[in-house]
């Protein structure tokens, strides 16, 4: 089941341009133009997933900089550096001098393979693409500048005229895979844009004892760029009374046939303009944030389905996690360890909720609960299975360096038996079996929750977490 977004995420900005030798456009008339032409191709894939700021050909210093003060003034997330041809490393270092941020070399050459009888020297310059690589890495290394490399085939899905050799290689197996990278990047951009300018919600307190997920509001604005907003049950408090009864008939509408949940939630997210939540309350017993506070689970599956991800106990780095997983299109739903089958060689995972009704395999059950285990007051909880298939596991803590890792862990949810008590499970297998797994990924530090995602989606946020300059870890 899928909502209506309250807030989209954004798109990444991608500073973009390709270096070659400017030697090379006098004495091989045509060069220049088809080597651009080349990054205007490269533009145009990128855009389907970014917002692309293509500087053009940059074959000296002066354009070098005059490129990292272009992408400066339009605030790029990620640097794509298209190696059309040799290019001095020199001639080009000074862009990401000026403009510091990371880098991604696109080693990408045209053709698979050059036709051997008919090329001459102007030809071999337009597949000459990874000469300089090793050279530009260096340049890099040494300057101190983060920097990734991709390399296949460009892809294209015809060969230009002035070329000798087969270049539509759209489909080739190296192209496919360097542009699942390339989109890989793309993306990532887009969550360190979306967290950049977020604002996380934090509304009562961290869960009392569970020393995991204590982290001051700064290191989480420091690592992640997500204003904390810190908001007291009293803010939701007041927002009951504005609740219309025609904005109660729109809600029934939109959850008929699901749940129904209290519009002052969704009125908090918008009063403070909130990008994610994380929530935990405890007060005196019988007091009327508590009674609040029961349909919390319900409203916050909503919400989470609908692009604002809530983590229950106060837990901000999974909200994080989840808020990457929500902006990437996978899902990210609450979960931790509920028990091992040892017999299927699964580990169920879940939690009371949240939940996200978005990777549901069918229609959550509502359960009335007298108690919350561990927790105080009474109310409504989700019961609910992610679909099957592939899932990745995706949790941020924190180091004793004072910085995030993500652990990132990929498996597979089957369909087997869960318990029927009102809890969020789905169980797991993972490649390494329960014992294996569950000792090596506990070795790593991690924290208790995670969010879930659908997919295999390791690689992709592996790549977040290089560009957020966190540390990343996988068990498998």
């Amino acid at each position: 089941m899928t909502f209506q977004r309250i807030k989209p995420p954004l798109k990444g900005r991608i500073g973009l341009y390709s270096i070659g030798h400017p030697h090379y456009w006098v004495q091989f008339p045509g060069l220049l133009d088809r080597l651009v032409g080349y990054g205007k191709f490269v533009e145009g894939r990128l855009s389907e997933w970014a917002e692309v700021h293509n500087f053009g050909m940059v074959d000296e210093e002066s354009k070098a900089h005059k490129a990292g003060e272009w992408f400066n003034e339009r605030n790029v997330d990620l640097i794509l550096c298209h190696v059309s041809t040799y290019a001095m490393s020199a001639s080009h270092l000074p862009v990401s001098q000026i403009c510091k941020r990371p880098v991604v070399v696109l080693n990408l050459q045209p053709a698979e393979r050059m036709n051997y009888a008919k090329t001459a020297t102007g030809e071999w310059l337009a597949h000459c693409v990874a000469c300089c690589v090793p050279e530009i890495s260096n340049a890099f290394e040494r300057s101190g500048i983060p920097f990734h490399v991709v390399s296949g085939l460009l892809g294209l899905e015809s060969t230009p005229a002035i070329s000798v050799a087969n270049e539509a290689t759209r489909s080739h197996p190296d192209a496919v895979s360097a542009w699942k990278e390339i989109e890989e990047w793309a993306r990532a951009a887009g969550v360190a844009r979306t967290l950049q300018y977020g604002r996380m919600g934090f509304l009562g307190h961290t869960y009392p004892g569970m020393l995991d997920m204590y982290s001051d509001f700064t290191l989480i604005q420091a690592k992640t760029g997500l204003h904390v907003e810190i908001l007291e049950m009293c803010d939701l408090m007041k927002l009951l009374p504005t609740v219309t009864e025609a904005e109660k008939k729109t809600k029934l509408r939109e959850v008929e046939d699901f749940f129904i949940i209290s519009e002052a939630q969704e009125k908090l997210v918008r009063e403070f303009d909130l990008d994610a939540l994380t929530y935990y309350y405890r007060g005196a017993e019988g007091n009327e944030y508590e009674r609040l506070q029961e349909a919390f689970i319900l409203g916050h599956s909503l919400l989470t389905g609908s692009g604002i991800p809530c983590s229950g106990e106060g837990d901000m780095k999974t909200a994080v996690a989840m808020k990457v997983c929500d902006t990437l299109g996978v899902g990210g739903s609450y979960s931790e360890i509920v028990a091992t089958d040892f017999v299927d060689q699964t580990i169920l995972m879940g939690h009371d909720g949240p939940f996200h009704v978005g990777i549901s395999d069918r229609k959550p059950i509502l359960r009335g609960m007298g108690l919350y285990h561990g927790k105080w007051g009474s109310g409504v909880s989700v019961e609910a299975k992610v679909r099957t298939g592939p899932i990745t596991n995706l949790g941020i803590t924190q180091t004793r360096a004072g910085k995030l890792l993500a652990i990132s862990n990929q498996g597979m949810a089957t369909d087997g038996e869960i318990l029927r008590i009102g809890n969020t499970m789905t169980p797991v297998r993972f490649p390494k079996g329960p014992t294996q797994f569950m000792n090596e990924w506990f070795a790593l530090g991690p924290t208790h929750h995670v969010a879930m995602s659908v997919g295999h989606n390791s690689s992709q946020f592996r790549k977040v977490a290089a560009l957020m300059d966190w540390d990343f870890a996988s068990v498998c």
